[in-house]
């Protein structure tokens, strides 16, 4: 998560990051439908409305660093170095995420999501919006406007290696396959313009 810098900001990313410890941890304890928004707001020692500030709907507690998972996946195009190719800086970016997403007390977490239909609809339209953002940002990069149904392709492919990779007995191993198979599809797709480019061979 993107460290504030002012102290108004910093007190702030607090409050947001205390309301998810606590109610991801009353989530784990409790049972997810059996806790609501007013159980996790008293156990913060926040007021509802101070809860909502802050995230949308009680699914979007669980997924707390959703908005910095999208940044970071646009700015593995927008921030890569000018020569650098797509698709590397892309695997990168997933491979840090998997691994954020692997350590340790993640498997919990996910067992509740994939129990929990409202948390597994909440994470599928995620992923769908996180998508979005990267085709957008992989058809700047070209210069394309609209956005090409290749860019919004290669981004959903990209995303999935996220789900998938995640889900995997060996998460290296798959994102190595997988990567094999989105720099392929790249390479023949990739629509022309911009500095946007494959890996050398």
């Amino acid at each position: 998560m993107t460290v504030p810098t002012g102290r108004r900001e910093r007190k702030k990313a607090a409050t947001r990051q205390k309301i998810a410890d606590t109610a991801l941890r009353l989530f784990l304890e409790r049972g997810y439908d059996a806790v609501g928004i007013r159980d996790v707001a008293a156990e913060a020692d926040v007021a509802v409305t101070t809860l909502f500030s802050h995230f949308a709907s009680k699914e979007a507690l669980v997924f707390e660093q959703d908005e910095d998972f999208e940044q970071r996946l646009t700015q593995a195009v927008t921030g890569r170095e000018p020569h650098e190719p797509l698709i590397p800086a892309l695997r990168r970016e997933i491979q840090a995420l998997v691994r954020h997403c692997t350590g340790d007390g993640a498997a919990p977490v996910w067992r509740m999501v994939d129990g929990t239909p409202a948390l597994r609809e909440y994470e599928e339209a995620m992923r769908l919006r996180h998508a979005e953002s990267l085709a957008t940002a992989v058809a700047a990069d070209l210069g394309l406007s609209p956005v090409p149904t290749a860019c919004r392709t290669i981004a959903r492919f990209v995303v999935d290696a996220y789900s998938l990779a995640r889900e995997a007995a060996d998460p290296e191993d798959a994102l190595d396959e997988i990567f094999r198979m989105i720099e392929a599809a790249w390479a023949v797709a990739r629509p022309s313009g911009g500095r946007t480019g494959t890996a050398a061979p």
